[in-house]
């Protein structure tokens, strides 16, 4: 038997203050998208904001079906629109904001496990690691350097 130890690495800011500039920009623009979600059911609303590397900012935001299966979070709309529209640029960096009608998001909240997975694809596709920045609301904002932080054990097209 072989014990294997996985370890993750964040960097945790207290305020959104703290973060350098671009990043305060960035994350603004998943605020702006966040306002804009179509939550009715859940009333779980997320934005998600992505540097490309041409220098272009795509944002998302999740879209929600009375069919739950039929909805997309931010992450996705906003990964697969710069897959479509951008198809040759690499994303550096993501932003996520979540807020909840029901309570208070003041803590951290990543990406969901498809999410992760769709991230991964495209970390794997340019080659390249994809800073994830996330929040609640309001409060602390943690930052991975790579999805790989936040889904150990990828699955990918070597499995196939």
């Amino acid at each position: 038997m072989k014990e294997i130890k996985i370890e993750t690495v964040l960097q945790v800011y207290d305020t959104i203050n703290e973060l350098p500039k671009d990043i305060i920009n960035l994350m603004e623009r998943a605020v702006e998208a966040r306002n804009k979600a179509y939550a009715p059911y859940s009333k779980f609303n997320v934005g998600a904001a992505l540097l490309l590397n041409n220098g272009e900012i795509v944002s998302g935001n999740n879209q929600e079906n009375a069919s739950y299966p039929s909805g997309l979070c931010a992450e996705r709309t906003a990964i697969y629109y710069a897959g479509a529209n951008y198809p040759e640029a690499a994303v550096l960096k993501m932003a996520i904001s979540a807020t909840s009608i029901n309570k208070p998001t003041l803590e951290p909240i990543p990406p969901c496990g498809a999410c992760r997975q769709a991230i991964a694809e495209y970390e794997i596709k340019q080659n390249q690691p994809i800073e994830i920045y996330f929040m609640g609301e309001t409060g602390k904002v943690a930052m991975s350097k790579s999805l790989e932080n936040l889904l150990p054990f990828v699955f990918d097209k070597s499995a196939l």
